[in-house]
């Protein structure tokens, strides 16, 4: 696989784009929560990226595909809890995206190779970030928030494979003065039996992770294994009252907080990755007994950051049920006219503390609503600018940093990787809330606003 992609994209600022951007987009929009930070930063690691770069490239990739992630979850989520149609939002969010699509491959590759190492690949950050950012709006607008990643990654692959069979860059980047290809290796030939074999694995993880993300899949699955269990002691026993919710009317009272736990372990990307995996072991005739020591060996290496990763995820509903993200969103709504600004960070911190662009909008997408009627501003323009400004915090909530040092195999060092994330999140953050801000404002922003 390492020598396939060296012949068609030998350059590491194009592989970059190719597989952070491009092809994680994809992954994001078919399971989300994790799933392409795991995969792209796992491939540029064994492209010969150091560690601490395949970890970050690959966070700061997977911002503009995360609204419409897990076929169109997030967008999903922020409809049932503020009552707007899924399709007026996915507009909305679909006219908001498309401009930070455009951005992040230029971005991405000046994090990497600085602006000198930008110029040279221009017109591939382009052409990818074109492809994407244009099916995007017009499927998000068009259609719905179902298959907006998926249709935009898959035009953005291709229209990036189409430039490189007809261009390539005057000088070829090599990643600190040494090649990321050994001579031998780039210019080995394959073939066409060995690429398949290269690739197969990642053609059924694709396939099993699409069919897993798909709605009604999901929801069979989840009627087969998924057992309930009533938390006590806190189930129904948390009401949110008014500013944080709307007023309660005789058709539609203040409900208490249902705290219920799902074991949806058979409906779970997690699950389909799994299958995926045993199938190709078994495609590839591995002995049974060798894969399962690899997945044991895998359980003792990650079970550091799997308690992190469920400690974070538990942190996420202390702050849900104690009323810290309302206090939060409360107070960010005493900014006034500059609350399209702060409203869109408040959309950035839930990503950050709970790991999710779909948790975020849970918290916030009802309090977002309120607040915008409050001061005068358009209901879906701030719920939406929720999912947008959610999007930049997802590279430096704690999940998404654990599943990058876990797959790169990079462990302790997730201190290091933040710190290389986090002026990137903050600086997209205030780059969106200042977009929204404009839409909220002034001509001729406001009038992309969908009424």
């Amino acid at each position: 696989m390492r020598s396939n992609l060296a012949s068609l994209a030998p350059d590491s600022r194009i592989q970059v784009i190719l597989i952070a951007f491009s092809f994680g987009a994809f992954f994001e929009g078919a399971a989300g929560f994790g799933t392409p930070v795991a995969v792209t930063a796992a491939i540029l690691i064994r492209l010969g990226f150091k560690p601490l770069q395949a970890c970050g490239l690959s966070l700061i990739a997977n911002t503009a595909p995360v609204a419409f992630g897990a076929l169109g979850t997030p967008i999903i989520a922020l409809s049932k809890v503020t009552g707007i149609d899924e399709l007026v939002l996915s507009q909305m969010v679909g006219r908001q995206l498309p401009f930070f699509s455009l951005l992040v491959p230029f971005w991405v590759v000046w994090a990497y190779a600085g602006f000198r190492g930008l110029r040279g690949v221009w017109p591939a950050a382009l052409t990818a970030g074109v492809s994407f950012a244009v099916p995007q709006f017009l499927v998000s607008n068009l259609h719905g928030p179902w298959l907006v990643d998926i249709i935009a990654s898959i035009s953005s692959l291709a229209g990036l494979m189409l430039l490189l069979r007809y261009w390539q860059p005057r000088m070829q980047w090599n990643m600190n003065e040494a090649s990321a290809f050994p001579a031998n290796l780039a210019s080995s030939a394959s073939s066409a039996a060995q690429i398949r074999q290269a690739w197969l694995p990642w053609l059924l993880l694709s396939l099993f992770i699409f069919i897993w993300g798909v709605p009604s899949v999901k929801k069979s699955l989840d009627q087969i294994s998924a057992p309930s269990l009533q938390v006590t002691g806190l189930h129904q026993l948390v009401v949110r009252t008014p500013p944080v919710v709307p007023q309660p009317t005789a058709d539609h009272p203040t409900k208490p907080e249902e705290a219920i736990y799902k074991f949806n372990w058979l409906s779970a990307t997690g699950t389909g990755i799994l299958l995926a995996a045993l199938m190709v072991g078994m495609i590839l005739k591995l002995p049974f007994r060798e894969i399962l020591k690899i997945y044991g060996e895998t359980m003792l290496r990650v079970r550091f950051s799997l308690l992190t990763i469920a400690a974070m995820l538990a942190l996420g509903y202390v702050t849900r049920y104690s009323g810290t993200d309302a206090t939060l969103g409360l107070a960010l709504a005493k900014t006034g006219r500059l609350y399209p600004f702060f409203g869109t960070l408040l959309g950035w911190l839930g990503v950050a503390l709970t790991g999710s662009d779909t948790a975020s909008n849970v918290l916030f997408g009802s309090l977002q609503k309120i607040t915008a009627e409050q001061t005068g501003i358009s209901p879906v323009l701030m719920s939406a600018a929720n999912s947008s400004g959610g999007v930049m915090g997802k590279m430096i909530d704690a999940q998404s940093i654990v599943v990058a040092s876990t797959a790169t195999n990079w462990y302790g060092h997730e201190g290091s990787i933040l710190r290389y994330v986090f002026f990137h999140s903050i600086a997209l953050a205030a780059l969106m809330g200042l977009l929204v801000f404009l839409q909220a404002y002034l001509p001729p922003f406001n009038l992309m606003t969908v009424p």
